[in-house]
């Protein structure tokens, strides 16, 4: 997902994020890492998502200095921040990800509830179809199946595009290398958001160097799972029915 760039949208309507540490101390070394990483670009920050929980407090930040970087670096960050009030200090995990989905998975791995981490939703492009919202649930919740090995993000208006390079956990499942790709609508102002299976990192690779060049073809589809055959003899029991509910 891409929040508009430029022109920026109104200041006074757009959310800002307030770490709230100012009363708060840390060692020189992490002190230093958060402002580097974080302080410094506060001002470019928007909040997708936030969520307060006690001590701890988690964060889906699109930075739009991104834009300015490295090409192609990941345009989201992950913060997941934790004060200890009695001691007056903090400390903080951080994660630059190409997707909102995969900054989600992160924070919901270390301890923020799935149901309080939810992206605003008038920053960013909507998905533009079902397809693109279940891959989207997918990713929040098999986050931890995958590591992300490549990424590149476009922000060219003229095709604007993020492709990730996932690896499974799981060497032997089927397809152990996926290629995930948004695209956003700039007409119609929302994404798409699609996977692909790949045997090899390298024909994962290239793909998504295709993709980039505009040399792609269509993505070769996930291979499904195999079926464990039943013994013969063995009859299958029907799936019970769940009970309807009345509205």
């Amino acid at each position: 997902m891409l929040p508009p760039t430029e022109p920026v949208p109104n200041r006074k309507s757009t959310p800002r994020v307030d770490f709230e540490v100012d009363d708060f101390d840390s060692d020189e070394k992490r002190y230093l890492d958060f402002y580097r990483t974080v302080g410094v670009h506060e001002e470019s920050l928007v909040p997708l998502a936030t969520h307060n929980d006690g001590p701890n407090s988690y964060y889906v930040l699109f930075d739009r200095s991104a834009t300015w970087g490295h090409p192609g670096m990941p345009q989201v960050l992950a913060v997941h921040l934790q004060r200890d009030h009695e001691k007056r200090m903090f400390s903080f995990e951080h994660a630059q990800l190409p997707l909102p989905a995969m900054a989600q998975s992160w924070l919901i791995h270390r301890g923020c509830p799935p149901d309080a981490i939810g992206l605003h939703p008038e920053l960013g492009p909507p998905p533009a179809d079902e397809a693109t919202r279940a891959l989207e649930r997918r990713l929040v919740g098999d986050g931890d199946h995958y590591a992300m090995g490549y990424s590149y993000t476009s922000d060219d208006p003229d095709d604007m595009v993020i492709v990730v390079v996932l690896r499974a956990q799981d060497e032997q499942v089927p397809s152990p290398f996926r290629v995930v790709v948004e695209e956003v609508d700039t007409e119609t102002w929302t994404h798409t958001l699609r996977e692909g299976g790949f045997d090899t990192a390298g024909e994962a690779l290239q793909w998504c160097d295709d993709r980039l060049t505009g040399k792609a073809g269509p993505l070769p589809p996930v291979r499904p799972a195999a079926t464990p055959s039943r013994p013969a003899g063995v009859a299958k029991v029907p799936a019970p029915h769940p009970p309807s509910r009345s509205r």
